[in-house]
């Protein structure tokens, strides 16, 4: 299944995230692909205020990744984002941990996971954004 939805802002982003967070459930894992700008980490904003993640959200970029807590109905909800943009070679993953984390019984958020073929198929979504122009955002969703 693939939908599309155009944004005309980062607000509209965070609003459409906030939609799509709310049928996620613990153990999806989802790939946010797209070039620098495209509005990856602002995406991932709209998907931590669906679950009232109180911490500052910041692109894990030199640190990786986050972990954030959070709640959905009531129910705990741990939340882990990646960034694999400086990670150069799947042994610097497997360094991490970066499989445990991704296939634990949490919501997995994996900025540029499309680098990295061995675990393309184990994404449960898939998120493609696109900048088209101003501060619009083509924004492709693929379950």
């Amino acid at each position: 299944m693939t939908e599309e939805f155009f944004s005309r802002s980062p607000e509209e982003t965070r609003e459409y995230a906030r939609r799509f967070a709310a049928t996620l459930r613990p153990g999806d894992r989802i790939c946010l692909k797209g070039e620098l700008g495209a509005g990856k980490t602002e995406f991932m904003k709209g998907i931590a205020e669906c679950f009232g993640c109180q911490e500052e959200l910041s692109s894990p970029t030199f640190s990786l990744f986050n972990i954030y807590h959070g709640s959905f109905r009531g129910t705990p909800v741990n939340l882990h984002h990646f960034d694999l943009y400086r990670i150069e070679r799947p042994e610097e993953l497997e360094a991490i941990g970066f499989e445990e984390y991704l296939f634990g019984p949490h919501i997995s958020v994996v900025e540029w996971g499309d680098r990295f073929a061995e675990y393309r198929s184990g994404y449960t979504a898939t998120v493609f954004l696109e900048h088209t122009g101003g501060e619009s955002r083509r924004i492709v969703i693929t379950r």
